[in-house]
């Protein structure tokens, strides 16, 4: 076994998006091979409904995924396809894209105003730019939870793990996302195939990410597996861990429990095109859809 050094901590940064929603951004609109197949991801937290009630109003998308994950509050939605609906507090929804759709999304705050999701972008291949585009809703009773016996609670959203494997299925990077919460000072590994790239996002308590290639006078807690391991500094709320190469990452929960997010993908490995909300392998392919949205062309009819 090998554990996975982390290449970067950071925290998230503050941003506005759609018609005035205040959110930060972990990562997004930077180098695309950065955490491929995975392109943005976004936290919308607030405890103020002025911060987030305008909403993500229509607007196109192209050649992605978009995975949105609510925890408190709800979202309503609605397409250029007749599809409305309304993703509820742990609901998820995984659209395709694909070759092209307009949707809007409206947050709505909890009973005491507080809206709290994740929004995911996955790429899709050139072979899959323009494929018909797709909804899967999941509901959060049809979402496996698995408990271990310290008191680690594990969601699993899409992908297998711990002899659970999530409702959401189909996807191209053939994803894993989980949604971990591990008790006070335990100290937990958790397996993820060598090919995939793989990050860890922290929205609550906070952790120690072992890093076998961490320095020399970093905190040196016991031997893993065989293999000494480093402690890098405990990393809190709203702070993305980008991991390198390896099998498993090995992390140790801070005084108050942890719950984050440990997302993983097998990359893609194709040139990126990308303009706002559309994604292609080229230029000329991001000028064309331009184009049908000029034209009214930029939904495709079923085949």
């Amino acid at each position: 076994m090998s554990i996975r050094p982390t290449l970067e901590t950071r925290a998230a940064q503050q941003t506005m998006e759609g018609a005035g929603v205040k959110l930060h951004r972990a990562f997004g609109f930077q180098d695309p091979s950065e955490l491929d197949p995975f392109l943005l991801f976004d936290d919308f937290r607030n405890e103020r409904p002025q911060d987030f009630e305008k909403g993500f109003p229509w607007h196109p998308h192209r050649g992605i995924e978009t995975i949105t994950y609510v925890l408190e509050g709800t979202v309503e939605h609605g397409d250029s396809l007749g599809n409305v609906g309304t993703l509820g507090a742990g609901d998820v929804q995984w659209m395709t894209a694909g070759s092209g759709i307009l949707h809007q999304e409206m947050p709505n705050g909890n009973a005491k105003g507080q809206m709290h999701g994740f929004q995911l972008w996955g790429n899709l291949p050139s072979a899959q730019k323009m494929t018909a585009p797709r909804y899967q809703d999941v509901t959060a009773k049809d979402i496996p939870v698995v408990t271990d016996d310290d008191g680690t609670t594990v969601r699993v959203i899409t992908g297998e793990f711990w002899g659970k494997k999530g409702p959401v299925d189909g996807i191209a990077a053939d994803p894993q996302y989980l949604d971990i919460t591990v008790p006070a000072g335990v100290r937990k590994t958790f397996r993820i195939d060598t090919y995939r790239r793989a990050f860890a996002y922290v929205f609550q308590g906070s952790a120690a990410f072992a890093d076998a290639s961490a320095p020399s006078g970093v905190l040196l807690e016991k031997e893993v597996g065989g293999e000494e391991v480093n402690i890098r500094d405990l990393s809190g709320d709203r702070t993305l861990i980008r991991f390198g190469t390896g099998d498993e990452v090995t992390m140790q929960a801070g005084p108050e429990g942890v719950r984050f997010l440990l997302i993983s993908g097998a990359p893609i490995d194709e040139p990126v095109a990308w303009h706002g909300p559309i994604v292609m392998n080229t230029q000329e392919e991001l000028r064309q859809a331009m184009r049908d949205l000029n034209n009214g062309t930029f939904i495709k009819p079923a085949h």
